[in-house]
């Protein structure tokens, strides 16, 4: 099977917001951007030569509306089945992601007073259920749907047999994507230890580039160095009480 290659598709600025092309035989979607993004995305599909109608999945990284805000609109537009995993099946099926946001410093806390950030989309139902490792050779491309949880229950990262990571939500670039290159925390995360396990792991298979949902791609050693010092911090917070994350007493 020919290489893959990773193509970003900006959704808001030219990196505050991505989802990705894969192209390798047949081309695959990851994540379906903010509401009203879908005809963004299958213009800049089209954009780079590949018809719409050949694309073979949509993969949808986890249920916050940046990132399955679009997805029943690209479904229609393109006809192709959207992947997520069970664990989001909640936010999928009512449009809504879990609340309350949880946030992982000031950026989050920020945010989390967006009113754009609270509206109902319009919901799907995952025609690929996602519940462990999934190959998509069937699809027509050399990779892997690789479980990521932490961010959120049923976050998923995609890892091509070339090493590139498609990472969603997993990190982020400094500030929301506006500092190119710099690992940081993306503005909420629904178990901060658990999402930092899940990156660890997807280190320790030493992936060549992580390309995330807020920013550019990221080194693999300095994202490494970035997780190292990340788990002293939240080892601190953890033992002070002070480490949020979500439990049955505070989902929506």
């Amino acid at each position: 099977m020919s290489r893959t290659k990773v193509v970003p598709l900006p959704v808001m600025g030219r990196h505050n917001i991505n989802a990705y092309l894969l192209l390798s035989r047949r081309p695959v979607i990851v994540d379906a951007g903010t509401p009203g993004s879908g005809r963004k995305i299958y213009e800049q599909v089209a954009a780079h030569g590949v018809d719409p109608a050949d694309v073979s999945l949509i993969v949808i990284t986890h249920g916050h509306i940046d990132h399955f805000g679009s997805a029943a609109e690209l479904h229609r537009l393109t006809g192709a089945p959207v992947a997520g995993h069970i664990a989001d099946l909640g936010p999928y099926r009512t449009g809504r992601a879990r609340e309350p946001y949880l946030p992982t410093g000031p950026m989050g806390r920020l945010m989390a007073r967006n009113e754009n950030l609270h509206v109902q989309v319009e919901p799907f139902e995952p025609d690929v259920l996602v519940t462990g490792e999934t190959g998509l050779e069937d699809f027509g491309i050399a990779a892997r749907i690789m479980p990521t949880p932490g961010h959120t229950a049923g976050s998923i990262s995609v890892l091509t047999d070339q090493g590139d990571l498609v990472a969603g939500d997993l990190i982020a670039n400094s500030l929301f994507g506006l500092v190119r290159g710099r690992p940081a925390n993306p503005p909420f995360h629904d178990d901060p230890l658990h999402n930092l396990a899940s990156l660890r792991k997807m280190l320790a298979l030493n992936p060549t580039s992580l390309h995330v949902g807020h920013g550019t791609p990221l080194e693999p050693d300095r994202v490494r160095r970035w997780a190292d010092r990340e788990h002293q911090r939240l080892t601190r917070l953890e033992a002070a009480g002070r480490l949020p994350a979500r439990t049955e007493n505070n989902t929506a």
